[in-house]
């Protein structure tokens, strides 16, 4: 008889026999798999925490205990079981599920998850303030794979752990992926580690006993910890960092046996003290497919849930997607210069790194999900002569604002920071979404920043940005597809600081910066269809830092008001810039700026989020008829 269809909540699904958790597993995953097959989104990691969400929610008095789930990508089954499985197929639809967790959302959702590494810290907050308030009976967990265990931010949690009275429970989930294959020695040393049961009983045991006879005090705990953790080492051959921190450690344990888990969960679940189960788990278990499809799996799109046939679309004659002009345009570029490398924390298939590294294995890295060590990193093969590409996602690139001022641009090193997914991303959402980067890119001294309208101009920029001497230089374009269908063209440096004058006019000026430049040449062309009378000029100034001087001086000059468009945040970005520039050198003209409100703008299609924010092809044409 069917088990899920009945369970609408934890409650429910804890008056359920041990013996029966097998089958609501394969009814969620089957679930899963039939609602994402149709309504594309993070497949594989939630079929790899299937067993692991249930045995959670089985064992833990949810939402009252605390289950944090790094990142989100695997958070499907969670949903479900939490009183969102018949609102699930709206999930990333606009005005629908969130895609990743959130406390707005579900008071079981009990920290916002969008970018890795972030769920020790958040548990080790949780916790304390727990027992600050006197409820000693609240547990707390963090669920964090082992990619995002290379965030820089999940050590700084472990070591504030280690060194603070908790008793907060982390699971690392090591499925050997992030979203590619996970790099690092934090990986290798995750498949060496073990911990025998007989050990764990027998120090237990001991452990209880040295208690009830007074002598185990709080120094003679830890001295006991290293000795125990150094004997242990020397009879095993290897070493465990958790245990080095006095964090308990105990696995590395079956990920996929629900029944055991529980079991295991059950046992640790009130021991004192900060304590990791690792477990091994199979990112896409129980779709074949997925199992062995690494990278292409982690969000397939739509697909066929019977045979695992992926279903595509006719895309002959489509423009590129940016992140492959990209790429090929990076491979293009290293052929010829030897002094460029790419660099990328953990998305070389997402920003198409992986041409690169494929054809210049020896000239591209992969550092893990660590976006502040890849900016440091690339400035310290910058100071010693080369170029690296350091590409980075938008909203991933704001964990490393201090490093690319500190390290890149006080020394004005050659870095080209190449921002993916800059503005509106879609249905990821707020957490995605690459809407600040203009905005905290634009005060940094010593920085270029640029934005291409389109793939020959993103080509352009990039042989301009590996030229020797430029200093840091920073190019941003978004997800999806360009405008140009022939997208290849004979690169040549652009002038620093120049933009191009698109169309004339002598009434309103629009000033783009960007890919929204391409809406807002169809707006105006269809003003000029229905208002023929209105004379529009159009800029494409291309670079934030610095402006055009003389095109912004030419619009202030000849045309009665100013429009400037912007897919990033209104406040402190492309606008701002104009206008301050305009007060500065005592220029007074009317001038409305469009961009991204002084809000967090949901998930949908990008389609329907600009329309949300007014940039679309219709929001333009009203602000420049005023």
């Amino acid at each position: 008889m069917p088990l899920l269809e009945n369970i609408y909540n934890p409650e429910q699904l804890r008056q359920l026999p041990l013996e029966q958790l097998p089958q609501l597993c394969d009814e969620l995953r089957q679930m899963i798999i039939k609602e994402v097959s149709v309504n594309p989104g993070h497949l594989a990691s939630s079929l790899g925490v299937v067993e692991l969400t249930v045995a959670l929610h089985y064992v833990y008095d949810t939402p009252y205990d605390r289950i944090l789930w790094d990142v989100g990508h695997q958070a499907y089954g969670h949903k479900i079981l939490t009183g969102r499985r018949e609102a699930f197929a709206t999930n990333r639809h606009f005005g629908g599920l969130k895609p990743f967790p959130s406390p707005e959302e579900s008071d079981y959702d009990a920290f916002t998850a969008g970018h890795a590494s972030n769920s020790i810290s958040a548990a080790l907050g949780m916790a304390l303030a727990a027992k600050a308030k006197g409820e000693d009976r609240r547990h707390v967990v963090a669920v964090i794979g082992d990619g995002a265990m290379s965030g820089g931010l999940a050590f700084e949690g472990l070591n504030n752990a280690a060194n603070t009275p908790n008793d907060v429970l982390i699971i690392l989930n090591d499925n050997n992926m992030s979203i590619d294959h996970s790099v690092g020695g934090m990986k290798n040393l995750l498949y060496q580690l073990q911990t025998n049961p007989t050990y764990n009983r027998l120090r237990y045991k001991a452990s209880r006993a040295l208690l009830s006879w007074g002598w185990m005090t709080e120094a003679r705990k830890k001295g006991i910890l290293r000795f125990n953790n150094s004997l242990k080492s020397l009879l095993t051959h290897q070493q465990n960092v958790f245990e080095g921190m006095d964090i308990r450690y105990f696995g590395p344990a079956d990920g996929h046996d629900v029944i055991d888990l529980v079991k295991t969960l059950r046992i640790i679940k009130d021991m004192a003290g900060p304590k990791m189960l690792h477990l091994h788990t199979v990112k896409g278990k129980g779709f074949e497919p997925a199992e062995h499809g690494g990278a292409l799996w982690h969000a397939p799109g739509k697909f066929d849930p019977h045979t695992g046939e992926l279903i595509r679309s006719d895309e002959s004659g489509l423009p590129p997607k940016f992140q492959d002009v990209f790429g090929h345009t990076l491979l293009e570029l290293a052929r010829e210069n030897s002094k460029i490398v790419g660099v990328t924390p953990a998305m070389p298939t997402g920003c198409s790194m992986n041409i690169m590294m494929e054809a210049m294995p020896e000239r591209a890295y992969d550092v893990g999900i660590a976006e502040g060590h890849a900016v440091t990193f690339s400035a310290g093969m910058a100071k010693d002569g080369l170029v690296p590409f350091c590409n980075i996602y938008s909203s991933f690139a704001q964990r490393a604002f201090d490093n690319i001022i500190h390290d890149v641009c006080i020394s004005r090193l050659n870095v080209v920071l190449c921002l993916d997914r800059a503005g509106l991303v879609g249905e990821d959402g707020p957490t995605h979404h690459g809407a600040f980067d203009l905005a905290f890119l634009r005060p940094i001294p010593n920085l270029i920043v640029a934005a291409p309208m389109d793939e020959h101009e993103l080509r352009n920029l990039m042989f301009t940005a590996q030229q020797l001497d430029r200093g840091p230089f920073a190019i941003r374009y978004p997800r999806g597809r360009g405008s140009l269908p022939d997208w290849q063209c004979k690169m040549h440096a652009l002038p620093i600081g120049r933009g191009r004058r698109l169309k004339e006019g002598n009434d309103i000026a629009v000033l783009t910066l960007g890919t929204i430049g391409v809406v807002a040449v169809e707006a105006i062309k269809q003003l000029q269809t229905e208002r023929p009378d209105l004379s529009i000029a159009h800029y494409d100034m291309r670079y934030l830092k610095p402006l055009d001087e003389l095109l912004l001086t030419e619009a202030a000059t000849r045309c009665r008001r100013i429009v400037t468009i912007e897919d990033g945040v209104r406040n402190g970005g492309f606008g701002s810039a104009v206008l301050e520039w305009l007060a500065d050198h005592g220029l007074s003209v009317p001038l409305q700026r469009m961009g991204l409100p002084d809000s967090f703008v949901e998930h949908g299609s990008v389609r329907e989020l600009r329309h949300l924010c007014g940039i679309d092809t219709e929001g333009i044409k009203r602000a420049i008829l005023g």
